[in-house]
């Protein structure tokens, strides 16, 4: 008998895969979390009822939330990641020797538990000495820091549940208060495609836009996400995601990546019509702002 994992992107469109078994289930004071074991996917984490990661498709998310601001900032030391609790993130941030402490906020330490001990390969960073994990809630712990971080990710689940306030002003008002002169924030934001998703972006993108000098969107291919199209915001105090991106010198590092490179990065901020019109709120009635 076949048993299947079922995402509902809307009330008509629904994602499935077939899993072999179910790993680990668990309902923690914040979320339920599910982990299974599937043929195609490997093993996939699921917070109340949305995938999160799948062993064969994580390293594109986490690869393009990393090395496309630390291609851009000259020398960031001090990094703060929001959320996160696979470890993915920090996975990435490790390979660059000039970053000397992360710090991993993540409200809910049993995601943490649960990922360090079905995804080893990309939790196994966690214990790194220039790691510190603080399970909080992201939006109390960044009211406390100013001028501390040269990056901040945030790296959250949809903005529903314990999700919900890293979509909001006040905290990315906070974000660019704790980030250093030239520093980058990374979000995820979202898709433009379905319509809950795209509300989410949509609001998301203009208030980082009411915070901060520059914030811009770049998209990048998730096959396992709604619609397979997925967007990451990023905003700054001045430096720009491609003319300030020094890529002969992230070249010179040799890191091996399976997705990002310098002709990936460059392509992720050419955005076609249907969102650049979402974005500035021009665009027509038809398939893309239904």
């Amino acid at each position: 008998m076949e048993r299947w994992f079922t995402e509902y992107y809307t009330g008509n469109t629904r994602f499935e895969i077939a899993y072999t078994e179910k790993l680990m289930e668990e309902q923690s004071p914040f979320q339920k979390i599910e982990v299974f074991q599937t043929d195609d996917f490997g093993k996939i984490l699921v917070i109340d009822g949305y995938l999160m990661i799948t062993e064969k498709d994580e390293f594109i998310y986490h690869e393009m939330l990393v090395h496309v601001p630390m291609a851009v900032h000259p020398n960031a030391g001090q990094v703060l990641v929001i959320g996160g609790g696979d470890g993915g993130a920090v996975r990435e941030l490790l390979r660059y020797p000039e970053i000397q402490t992360i710090d991993l906020v993540e409200i809910d330490e049993r995601v943490v538990k649960a990922c360090r001990k079905y995804f080893p390969e990309i939790s196994g960073g966690l214990g790194d000495p220039r790691v510190s994990c603080h399970y909080q809630d992201g939006t109390v712990f960044i009211k406390e820091k100013k001028k501390t971080y040269d990056l901040i990710l945030i790296d959250s689940t949809d903005p529903v549940g314990p999700g919900e306030g890293l979509f909001g002003k006040e905290f990315y008002q906070n974000c660019s208060d704790a980030l250093k002169e030239n520093g980058i924030l990374v979000n995820q934001h979202e898709s433009p495609y379905y319509p809950g998703d795209r509300r989410s972006m949509l609001r998301a993108h203009q208030r980082l836009q009411e915070v901060f000098p520059l914030a811009e969107v770049y998209h990048f291919h998730m096959p396992t996400y709604a619609s397979g199209l997925w967007l990451f915001g990023f905003a700054s105090k001045g430096l720009h995601p491609v003319k300030d991106a020094d890529f002969e010198a992230w070249q010179e590092r040799k890191i091996s990546t399976g997705y990002y490179n310098p002709d990936i990065h460059r392509a992720a901020f050419a955005l076609p019509n249907f969102l650049k019109q979402q974005l500035e709120g021009t665009g027509t009635k038809g398939w893309c702002l239904l």
